[in-house]
């Protein structure tokens, strides 16, 4: 397949005639070949590891199965483990655990540290984590006759984090959860420099990055210094932890190595300048929704389609003509090899790696699971027919109402067609009725779709608008509302904060789909909180990407 890719021709002067096309100057790959290397280092060392890494891992597994005399012990200790980033390997037993807990706190109200705000909100987060819906209410006796918030609480820095953290899993309705995270997080913000080493990095971190919109795998490495700082540490855990880091981030990088090699033979960056060239940090991406080893098949084939759509994208908002991305439109519609003939010569390289993107996952998944990559395709070209939309909204100079834009955006955003495509590589947890709900528009997809969209066009319409660009949801606000810049920002942020409840509503149980499925859902949103928070951090991956790429990609946790 891959050899009829590299025998389109390249556009020349004589294919096209002379048309005045826009241009991003997006700037080049930072990367270079740097992943291509490591398809073939460090097996030796690899095996030894394994080992090591096995045989703590089942000590690790007793410790957490072992009855303890409190159960808050338990509960730190799961924390824990999620925090260094080693849950997986122990999910069933920290659901037994957990759905124990929930058991005994339904059955009765649990008074064992029932004035500990650092143990009750550590509850609370690790059962709304988990899926099991635990009462707010727990936390009106930590305040006043008055109706606020102790002031007593402002000396334990320790239990003001946790309930910070326990805030971000709230609902529509947990009034009690809004005031709180009004009334710490300023009281956190003026104790962080003058806390100790440890506590201080742990605060001005959860201030930047919750735990709850963090990358697992991400938040691991960072929490790694602060807890070796920690004078009580487990010096067994944590060695434990870096040591499954650095195995796992092996076979990542094995991973990526294989990806790095199919796009550098499609050689999109000399043959098709104007685009993004970011398939390093599209991987990165997708190794926010899944980073477990099993799902190594389904990070390959998610981040070829995250990368292919990063090339669309940049065919239709920024370089293709309305008549060229009609075509490609049409020829999307009929996903027909033939159909290659009536495109312009370099969207012949672009539609040609797209259809051998899917012909390798109907290899792959085989005849019995074949309906996953027809679900796969539809989304696809939802995909591409939004595109399509916006493209003739610039064109026709069209600005569109706030309800219009979105309607159409938030297919743009991908999160839709990405989150179907994530299932495609998933295990037998995914049936046709886990695709049937994703195209049914639910509350979970829509809310991600909707941090996705409003958090990339509040961080990335100027330099959008500086180039020529359909309007984003900030001139739609502004030209609809007659506000500013700042108001429409505003409106937006309230927006994702609306949004990320409708998240955490959908991750209670009882769930529609099974939680595996969910939690793509999840992640997806997470992965753009990370990525957008301050700018457009794929665009410009030189900036904070680069970072987070070295320390998930390239270097071993020291020790």
């Amino acid at each position: 397949m891959y050899a009829q890719v590299s025998a389109v021709a390249a556009p020349t002067k004589t294919d096209m005639p002379e048309i005045n096309r826009r241009s991003a100057n997006f700037h080049p790959s930072i990367w270079g070949d740097r992943f291509l290397t490591y398809a073939s280092e460090f097996l030796e060392i690899e095996d030894n590891l394994k080992l090591q890494v096995q045989e703590m891992k089942e000590e690790v597994r007793r410790m957490l199965t072992s009855p303890v005399e409190e159960p808050s012990q338990k509960l730190n200790l799961i924390d824990l483990l999620q925090r260094l980033g080693v849950s997986y390997h122990y999910e069933n037993e920290i659901e037994k655990t957990l759905q124990q807990l929930h058991k005994t706190l339904y059955d009765r109200d649990d008074q064992e540290n029932a004035d500990d705000l650092y143990n009750v909100a550590l509850q609370f987060r690790l059962l709304r984590q988990q899926g099991y819906y635990i009462s707010c209410d727990k936390f009106s006796k930590f305040k006043d006759t008055n109706g606020n918030f102790k002031e007593s609480l402002t000396r334990d820095v320790r239990g003001m984090l946790s309930l910070y953290e326990a805030t971000h899993l709230r609902v529509h309705g947990e009034d009690i959860l809004d005031e709180a995270l009004l009334f710490i997080t300023p009281q956190l913000e003026s104790v962080a420099s003058c806390l100790s080493p440890p506590l201080a990095a742990e605060v001005r971190h959860a201030l930047k990055q919750p735990i709850r919109k963090g990358l697992p795998r991400l938040e691991a490495r960072q929490y790694f210094s602060i807890y070796q700082e920690d004078p009580s540490h487990d010096k067994f855990l944590l060695t434990f932890a870096k040591l499954d880091f650095n195995l796992l981030q092996k076979q990542h990088q094995k991973e990526l190595a294989d990806i790095a090699r199919w796009w550098k033979d499609l050689n999109f960056s000399r043959k098709l300048p104007f685009i993004r060239d970011r398939v390093i940090e599209c991987y990165f991406w997708i190794l926010g929704v899944y980073f477990e080893p099993e799902y190594c098949f389904a990070r390959r084939i998610l981040t070829k389609v995250i990368a292919m759509t990063s090339t669309i994208d940049d065919i239709y908002d920024v370089y293709g003509t309305l008549e060229e991305v009609e075509l490609f439109t049409e020829a999307v519609e009929r996903w027909d090899i033939s159909a290659i003939d009536q495109l312009p010569d370099y969207m012949k390289l672009c539609y040609q790696a797209l259809l051998d993107v899917y012909y390798e996952m109907e290899e792959k998944i085989g005849e019995a699971k074949s309906y996953r990559v027809k679900y796969a395709i539809e989304a696809m070209k939802n995909q591409v027919r939004a595109s399509f939309h916006e493209a003739k909204w610039f064109h026709q100079k069209h600005i569109p109402t706030m309800d219009e834009y979105m309607r159409i955006a938030l297919v743009t955003s991908a999160y839709s067609m990405l989150a179907t495509t994530s299932l495609v590589g998933m295990g037998d947890i995914v049936t046709k009725d886990s695709f049937e709900w994703l195209f049914s528009d639910p509350k979970m997809v829509r809310a991600s779709a909707v941090v996705c969209r409003l958090m990339d066009d509040i961080v990335s319409h100027k330099f959008e608008q500086k180039r020529g660009h359909v309007a984003s949801a900030v001139e739609c606000y502004m030209a609809q509302h007659g506000g500013t810049e700042e108001e429409a920002i505003n409106e937006f942020c309230k927006q994702v904060t609306d949004a990320w409840k409708d998240i955490n509503k959908e991750c209670l149980y009882p769930t529609t789909v099974p939680m595996p499925i969910l939690m793509r859902i999840l992640n997806l949103a997470r992965v753009i909180d990370v990525v957008y928070k301050d700018e457009d951090g794929y665009t410009h991956a030189g900036i904070v990407l680069k970072d987070f790429v070295t320390s998930m990609l390239i270097d071993p946790v020291p020790f």
